[in-house]
């Protein structure tokens, strides 16, 4: 697939890439990408290089004991991919990073026009987020190495691949939520 190159830089948003995601056989197990985290940084690294915007959001579990918990070790954030002091953070406590926060106000009074997304879990907030960013209208590109899932059990029991599980999510927001690329497309735009 050819994508044009960008002239205005994207927001780049950084889901749930939280301490708690660590510990794979509380979220099902079986995580495919296990290079994820490092592909974020490195596309942290590279925004913060080219001084674009940053915002980093992390899930505050209502559950006292989830990993992700505000109480949890596993609330904080990855160190590769920790905020620095002048990039925003946002809290939320649902799957989407729009829904009881401020994104869309952040977003809007910066006459953001554009979103890269990136980080945890693909079928979850990830997911949520991206369908929730193309309806508000963003042109939105999702990272498909930047982000991983974990097993899951269908409604009859079945186990379902973490990779099957990942690849549906992106199948179901590509061309529709979302423009769908990987790591090396991306630098390729920015």
């Amino acid at each position: 697939m050819s994508v044009a190159k960008v002239t205005n830089l994207p927001t780049l948003i950084c889901i749930d890439i939280q301490q708690g995601f660590l510990d794979e056989e509380a979220w099902g197990g079986n995580r495919n990408n296990k290079d994820a985290e490092v592909i974020c940084a490195r596309i942290i690294n590279r925004w913060r290089d080219m001084n674009a915007n940053i915002i980093h959001v992390r899930h505050s579990s209502t559950n006292p004991n989830s990993k992700l918990h505000e109480s949890s070790e596993g609330f904080k954030f990855q160190p590769s991919c920790a905020p620095k002091d002048n990039e925003r953070v946002i809290t939320k406590s649902v799957n989407s990073c729009f829904i009881g926060t401020n994104l869309k106000q952040v977003l809007d009074d910066q006459n953001c026009q554009s979103l890269v997304i990136i980080g945890l879990t693909t079928d979850h907030c990830v997911s949520t987020t991206t369908r929730m960013a193309g309806n508000f209208g963003y042109k939105t590109y999702l990272i498909s190495d930047a982000t991983a899932t974990f097993d899951k059990i269908g409604i009859d029991g079945t186990q379902y691949d973490s990779e099957l599980i990942h690849q549906t999510a992106l199948a179901s927001l590509n061309e529709e939520f979302a423009t769908v690329i990987n790591s090396s497309e991306l630098f390729k735009l920015f």
